[in-house]
Protein backbone atom coordinates (compact mmCIF):
# COMPACT_ATOMS: atom_id res chain seq x y z
CA UNK A 1 0.00 0.00 0.00
CA UNK A 2 1.25 3.58 -0.78
CA UNK A 3 0.50 6.68 1.35
CA UNK A 4 0.93 10.40 0.26
CA UNK A 5 0.99 13.21 2.04
CA UNK A 6 1.24 16.68 0.66
CA UNK A 7 0.73 19.99 1.79
CA UNK A 8 -0.69 21.36 -0.99
CA UNK A 9 -0.92 25.49 -0.04
CA UNK A 10 -4.15 25.98 -0.75
CA UNK A 11 -5.97 25.46 -4.51
CA UNK A 12 -5.82 21.86 -4.58
CA UNK A 13 -8.52 21.91 -7.75
CA UNK A 14 -5.76 22.75 -9.84
CA UNK A 15 -2.96 20.44 -8.08
CA UNK A 16 -4.56 17.08 -8.28
CA UNK A 17 -3.66 15.68 -11.27
CA UNK A 18 0.68 16.34 -10.80
CA UNK A 19 -0.15 14.42 -7.20
CA UNK A 20 -2.42 11.51 -8.41
CA UNK A 21 0.95 10.92 -11.02
CA UNK A 22 2.41 9.15 -7.76
CA UNK A 23 -0.49 6.92 -7.60
CA UNK A 24 -0.98 6.26 -4.27
CA UNK A 25 -3.69 3.92 -2.25
CA UNK A 26 -4.24 6.61 -0.24
CA UNK A 27 -3.43 10.67 -0.30
CA UNK A 28 -3.49 12.73 3.08
CA UNK A 29 -3.47 16.26 2.07
CA UNK A 30 -3.14 19.97 4.05
CA UNK A 31 -4.74 23.13 3.03
CA UNK A 32 -7.35 21.27 0.68
CA UNK A 33 -10.63 22.65 0.12
CA UNK A 34 -13.44 20.60 1.04
CA UNK A 35 -14.76 18.73 -1.89
CA UNK A 36 -18.12 18.30 -0.44
CA UNK A 37 -18.90 22.19 -0.73
CA UNK A 38 -16.61 22.53 -4.59
CA UNK A 39 -18.02 23.20 -7.65
CA UNK A 40 -15.14 21.83 -9.52
CA UNK A 41 -15.38 19.13 -11.49
CA UNK A 42 -11.60 18.52 -11.24
CA UNK A 43 -11.93 18.09 -7.48
CA UNK A 44 -15.59 15.91 -7.40
CA UNK A 45 -13.34 13.75 -10.38
CA UNK A 46 -10.15 13.18 -7.62
CA UNK A 47 -12.07 11.01 -5.51
CA UNK A 48 -15.56 10.35 -4.11
CA UNK A 49 -14.21 8.79 -1.02
CA UNK A 50 -12.79 10.69 1.19
CA UNK A 51 -12.79 12.53 5.23
CA UNK A 52 -12.21 16.44 5.34
CA UNK A 53 -12.18 18.61 8.53
CA UNK A 54 -11.52 22.24 9.06
CA UNK A 55 -12.32 25.86 10.24
CA UNK A 56 -12.54 27.13 6.92
CA UNK A 57 -13.20 25.85 3.87
CA UNK A 58 -10.66 26.42 1.77
CA UNK A 59 -7.86 25.01 3.48
CA UNK A 60 -8.53 21.72 5.81
CA UNK A 61 -7.15 18.53 6.33
CA UNK A 62 -8.58 15.27 3.63
CA UNK A 63 -7.68 11.77 3.28
CA UNK A 64 -8.36 10.66 -0.21
CA UNK A 65 -8.78 6.71 -1.02
CA UNK A 66 -8.82 4.54 -3.88
CA UNK A 67 -11.98 2.80 -4.81
CA UNK A 68 -11.41 -0.70 -3.13
CA UNK A 69 -9.70 0.16 0.35
CA UNK A 70 -12.32 -0.75 3.11
CA UNK A 71 -12.14 1.77 5.87
CA UNK A 72 -14.10 3.32 8.42
CA UNK A 73 -13.55 6.81 10.53
CA UNK A 74 -12.21 6.19 14.05
CA UNK A 75 -13.46 8.55 15.50
CA UNK A 76 -11.24 8.90 18.45
CA UNK A 77 -11.87 11.97 20.94
CA UNK A 78 -10.60 15.31 20.11
CA UNK A 79 -12.14 18.07 22.42
CA UNK A 80 -12.15 20.25 20.14
CA UNK A 81 -8.54 20.02 18.30
CA UNK A 82 -8.36 20.78 15.07
CA UNK A 83 -6.97 19.31 12.15
CA UNK A 84 -6.76 15.38 12.69
CA UNK A 85 -8.41 12.32 10.91
CA UNK A 86 -8.13 8.96 12.19
CA UNK A 87 -9.20 6.23 9.90
CA UNK A 88 -9.38 2.15 10.16
CA UNK A 89 -8.35 0.31 6.88
CA UNK A 90 -9.16 -3.14 5.36
CA UNK A 91 -9.61 -4.08 9.74
CA UNK A 92 -5.81 -4.28 10.30
CA UNK A 93 -4.33 -0.65 9.86
CA UNK A 94 -5.11 2.84 11.98
CA UNK A 95 -4.44 5.54 9.81
CA UNK A 96 -4.01 9.06 11.88
CA UNK A 97 -3.78 12.44 9.37
CA UNK A 98 -2.17 15.04 10.89
CA UNK A 99 -2.30 19.12 10.04
CA UNK A 100 -0.67 20.73 12.58
CA UNK A 101 -1.95 24.38 13.06
CA UNK A 102 -0.92 26.97 15.79
CA UNK A 103 0.85 26.33 18.22
CA UNK A 104 1.62 23.52 16.36
CA UNK A 105 3.36 21.06 18.27
CA UNK A 106 1.71 21.80 21.42
CA UNK A 107 -2.01 20.94 19.92
CA UNK A 108 -0.29 17.76 18.39
CA UNK A 109 0.91 16.37 21.91
CA UNK A 110 -2.37 17.15 23.66
CA UNK A 111 -4.09 14.78 20.97
CA UNK A 112 -1.76 12.12 21.30
CA UNK A 113 -1.65 12.20 24.97
CA UNK A 114 -5.91 11.75 25.01
CA UNK A 115 -5.50 8.76 22.71
CA UNK A 116 -1.90 7.44 22.70
CA UNK A 117 -3.76 4.29 24.56
CA UNK A 118 -4.69 3.79 20.78
CA UNK A 119 -1.73 3.50 19.21
CA UNK A 120 0.15 0.27 18.77
CA UNK A 121 2.27 -1.44 15.87
CA UNK A 122 -0.49 -1.45 13.48
CA UNK A 123 -0.85 2.61 13.54
CA UNK A 124 0.71 4.97 10.95
CA UNK A 125 1.26 8.51 12.10
CA UNK A 126 1.51 10.85 8.85
CA UNK A 127 1.51 14.52 7.74
CA UNK A 128 2.60 18.50 8.41
CA UNK A 129 3.60 18.52 12.00
CA UNK A 130 5.35 22.13 11.37
CA UNK A 131 7.34 20.72 14.23
CA UNK A 132 11.36 20.02 14.48
CA UNK A 133 13.35 19.29 17.57
CA UNK A 134 15.39 22.64 17.05
CA UNK A 135 12.37 24.57 18.62
CA UNK A 136 12.14 22.48 21.41
CA UNK A 137 12.81 25.22 24.05
CA UNK A 138 9.59 27.19 22.50
CA UNK A 139 7.38 24.55 23.81
CA UNK A 140 8.16 23.85 27.20
CA UNK A 141 7.10 19.99 28.33
CA UNK A 142 5.43 19.39 24.89
CA UNK A 143 7.95 19.28 22.33
CA UNK A 144 8.77 17.56 19.49
CA UNK A 145 11.52 15.43 21.31
CA UNK A 146 8.76 14.29 23.89
CA UNK A 147 6.39 13.27 21.02
CA UNK A 148 9.10 11.27 19.07
CA UNK A 149 9.98 9.91 22.51
CA UNK A 150 6.43 8.70 23.88
CA UNK A 151 6.31 7.16 20.08
CA UNK A 152 8.96 5.47 20.24
CA UNK A 153 7.93 3.74 23.48
CA UNK A 154 5.19 2.03 21.25
CA UNK A 155 7.64 0.93 17.89
CA UNK A 156 6.19 3.68 15.88
CA UNK A 157 9.54 5.24 14.40
CA UNK A 158 10.18 8.19 11.62
CA UNK A 159 10.49 6.49 8.28
CA UNK A 160 12.95 9.15 7.53
CA UNK A 161 15.28 9.04 10.40
CA UNK A 162 14.77 5.72 10.52
CA UNK A 163 15.94 4.81 6.60
CA UNK A 164 18.54 7.65 6.63
CA UNK A 165 20.31 7.18 10.14
CA UNK A 166 19.91 10.79 11.04
CA UNK A 167 19.20 12.53 14.06
CA UNK A 168 15.82 14.35 14.84
CA UNK A 169 17.20 18.20 14.59
CA UNK A 170 19.84 17.11 11.50
CA UNK A 171 17.68 16.59 8.43
CA UNK A 172 20.12 16.60 5.47
CA UNK A 173 16.43 16.48 3.37
CA UNK A 174 13.72 19.28 4.20
CA UNK A 175 10.32 18.97 3.44
CA UNK A 176 9.32 23.28 3.62
CA UNK A 177 11.00 25.65 1.95
CA UNK A 178 10.14 29.45 3.86
CA UNK A 179 8.13 31.56 0.93
CA UNK A 180 9.68 28.83 -2.01
CA UNK A 181 12.95 29.94 -1.00
CA UNK A 182 15.31 26.77 -1.86
CA UNK A 183 17.68 28.11 0.29
CA UNK A 184 15.43 28.08 3.27
CA UNK A 185 14.14 24.72 4.13
CA UNK A 186 13.19 22.80 7.29
CA UNK A 187 12.05 19.39 7.98
CA UNK A 188 8.27 19.72 9.91
CA UNK A 189 6.47 16.99 8.19
CA UNK A 190 6.56 13.14 9.03
CA UNK A 191 5.34 9.50 9.09
CA UNK A 192 5.70 7.55 12.07
CA UNK A 193 5.08 3.99 11.87
CA UNK A 194 6.21 0.63 13.09
CA UNK A 195 9.61 -0.55 10.93
CA UNK A 196 7.88 -3.85 10.62
CA UNK A 197 5.87 -2.28 8.38
CA UNK A 198 7.84 0.12 5.98
CA UNK A 199 8.77 -0.92 2.95
CA UNK A 200 10.15 2.46 1.41
CA UNK A 201 9.97 5.75 1.72
CA UNK A 202 10.80 9.39 0.16
CA UNK A 203 10.88 12.71 0.25
CA UNK A 204 9.71 14.15 -3.60
CA UNK A 205 12.22 16.72 -5.08
CA UNK A 206 11.67 20.79 -4.40
CA UNK A 207 12.95 21.04 -8.04
CA UNK A 208 9.26 19.40 -9.24
CA UNK A 209 7.38 20.17 -6.57
CA UNK A 210 8.39 24.69 -5.43
CA UNK A 211 5.84 25.33 -8.27
CA UNK A 212 3.28 24.22 -6.67
CA UNK A 213 3.86 24.39 -3.10
CA UNK A 214 6.33 25.23 0.22
CA UNK A 215 6.03 21.47 1.40
CA UNK A 216 7.31 18.94 -0.38
CA UNK A 217 5.19 15.50 -0.93
CA UNK A 218 6.20 12.23 1.43
CA UNK A 219 5.73 8.99 -0.22
CA UNK A 220 5.57 5.43 1.69
CA UNK A 221 5.40 2.38 0.63
CA UNK A 222 3.74 -0.08 3.81
CA UNK A 223 3.25 -3.98 4.49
Amino acid sequence: MRIVSWNCNGAFREKQKIISSINADIYVIQECENPDISHDVECKCFSDRFIWTGENKNRGLGIFLKNGIDFTENLWPKYGLRNFISIRINSDLNLLGVWACKPYIDEYAIYQNINYDFFNENTVIIGDFNSNSIWDSQHGLRNHSAVVAALKEKNLLSAYHYTRREEQGLEAEKTFFLHRNPSEGYHIDYCFLSPQRLVNFSILGKQDWLGYSDHMPLVVDIT
